[in-house]
């Protein structure tokens, strides 16, 4: 069996220059990096103004060590959609390279569903990331010169709530202290670093809507406070314009191709738990100005990235989906159902059943809170068998919603046209989109509704640190924020042990603080890791380069 990098490099990618023209981009548009992928230039959405593709968003179940596929899904859903003569576009997430480097992989599909070149994709890909990170670190390193220079903002050194950053799995840097060595060299203080998809500015530049927009959410980031909790953002600091600067290349979207050459708009990463997990408004509006359907993805299960893409990014871009597509596996499934993951490739329909409540209940939350028509997708694995395929096509049918195999990664974009034909219908239903929560509502009451209404539980306790950061926040004007809750990926509760779809149980909000450039609350519920590990042995140790330059063990 090939691995994915095998197959990737055993096709050949069409120049970029043809993408584009299948995309219906003039070359006047186009930035090249090399053959094969490219930059959009903004005025391209100046100049195609009306949005009339189909958004199609692509989530999933909540995941397991099983794993679920949903990028492959989506870019096989995007062949299939181009297999029956749709113009479609894809809208992706950049891969980060501490997944890369680490345990988790890349993030450019899988099997005969990906995107190309992923090498490029899943390492430097045309540097957005660093540009990322030079603007999060160029901001730090200002704050920590004003201090030096005098600290005439009156920064209270144990209030700096903003932190360097490095697109690298490494916990030696999670806790540091810097400035040592003399006053010559700084301002001795605690400090840390957080991966660059974590970082307030990889969330800006996937939501702002232009660079005059993006220059206004990077000088409203609050960096620290005064001893009398007075917030200094960056535009005190005067660095938004040479953060601006840093970035305005970064802001455009990249433009790469399937296997099948479907043109494909990859840009942005945040995180899905301190973040809102999608792709950048950006790259989603121009793609819906070039296709007639656009598939794009959210992060983790429909409870974190659907929710966040939902309740924020459709906000903020007045989106309104068309229909949405939760990608489930009878392995994953069955894990929710209380099998161990080494037990997988055996039938056991008593597990599957404990287990799909789980997905029911994301159906569900899709269907009557944010009323959208729905379908599941199967990503089907060898080893499941038909009994257990007709349980889970049998279960859904009960809840009104069709449940159709996916062998994308197998067979690529034909291996998706079934999904797509329901996909074509389910666009054409009427729509009654509504969120989950009203913004007028206050920030312990959103918190309550998303818990209640998608979570399935009980209610929240609010620890009274909580209560004050909340009460603190209300006072500076931020109440009328969307929220962004940052619990564990692996359960609808607070608790990562919690698998299936547990009820009853209350949600406990430990911090709420305010990422003001990103214009969003975020609610910690747990200890959220901003900066990963590595494992105890990562990735990286498989990964080579042949004498002629060649990339082998990327996946």
């Amino acid at each position: 069996m090939l691995s994915d990098i095998e197959i990737a490099q055993s096709i050949k990618p069409k120049n970029i220059k043809e993408i584009a023209k299948v995309a219906g981009i003039d070359e006047k548009y186009l930035e090249e990096y090399g053959k094969y992928k490219a930059k959009i230039d903004l005025s391209l959405l100046k100049d195609k103004v009306q949005e009339k593709a189909k958004l199609i968003l692509v989530t999933a179940i909540t995941p397991t060590p099983a794993g679920e596929g949903k990028t492959t899904t989506t870019i096989g859903l995007a062949d299939g959609l181009k297999s029956l003569g749709k113009k479609v576009m894809v809208a992706l997430r950049e891969p980060s390279l501490g997944p890369v480097f680490g345990v988790k992989g890349g993030a450019a599909g899988g099997g005969y569903a990906q995107v190309v070149p992923m090498e490029d994709i899943n390492l430097h890909f045309t540097g957005d990331f660093h540009a990322i990170g030079a603007a999060n670190n160029l901001l730090a390193a200002m704050l920590d010169n004003h201090i030096y220079q005098g600290n005439e903002l009156g920064f209270d050194l144990t209030k700096i709530t903003w932190k360097r950053c490095v697109d690298m799995n490494d916990r030696q840097l999670r806790f540091i202290t810097d400035g040592q060595g003399g006053k010559f060299n700084g301002v001795e203080r605690a400090d840390g670093y957080d991966i660059t998809v974590a970082s307030e500015i990889m969330a800006i530049l996937c939501l702002a809507t232009s660079i005059t927009d993006l220059k206004r959410r990077l000088g409203q980031i609050i960096v620290g406070y005064t001893s009398d909790d007075r917030p200094i953002t960056a535009h005190d600091l005067k660095a938004e314009g040479a953060m601006t600067a840093l970035l305005k290349d970064a802001l455009k979207p990249n433009l790469v191709q399937t296997l099948e050459g479907t043109p494909a708009l990859v840009h942005g990463g945040p995180f899905a738990n301190i973040a809102h997990g999608c792709n950048s408004v950006m790259a989603t509006k121009m793609a819906l100005r070039l296709g007639d359907y656009v598939v794009t993805e959210a992060g983790f299960g429909a409870d974190l990235g659907a929710e966040k893409f939902l309740d924020i990014k459709c906000r903020v871009a007045n989106l309104v989906p068309s229909a949405v597509v939760i990608v489930a596996t009878i392995r994953a499934l069955k894990m929710h159902g209380g099998m161990a993951k080494e037990e997988l490739k055996e039938e056991n329909l008593e597990a599957l059943t404990k287990g799909l409540p789980n997905l029911l209940r994301h159906v569900k939350n899709i269907q009557n809170v944010y009323q959208l028509p729905a379908v599941v997708a199967i990503n089907r694995f060898p080893t499941d068998t038909d009994q257990e395929i007709d349980l889970v096509i049998k279960k859904c049918q009960d809840l009104g919603v069709k449940a159709i195999l996916s062998t994308v990664w197998q067979d690529g974009g034909k291996g998706g046209i079934k999904l797509a034909e329901e996909v074509i219908k389910l666009c054409d239903e009427p729509k009654h989109f509504t969120y989950s929560y009203d913004l007028d509502m206050s920030i312990t009451a959103k918190i309550e509704a998303v818990v209640q209404k998608i979570y399935g539980g009980k209610g929240i306790k609010v620890l009274t640190s909580a209560k004050e950061q909340i009460a603190k926040l209300e006072k500076l004007g931020f109440g009328n924020l969307p929220i962004c809750i940052a619990k564990t990926q692996y359960s609808f509760s607070d608790d990562a042990t919690k698998l299936g779809a547990p009820d009853d149980f209350i949600v406990t909000v430990k911090n709420v603080k305010i990422s003001a450039g990103a214009e969003f609350i975020v609610v910690l519920t747990g200890k959220i890791m901003t900066m990963p590990g590595l494992p105890k042995v990562p990735a990286a140790e498989g990964i080579d380069v042949d004498e002629d330059g060649k990339i082998k063990g990327l996946f």
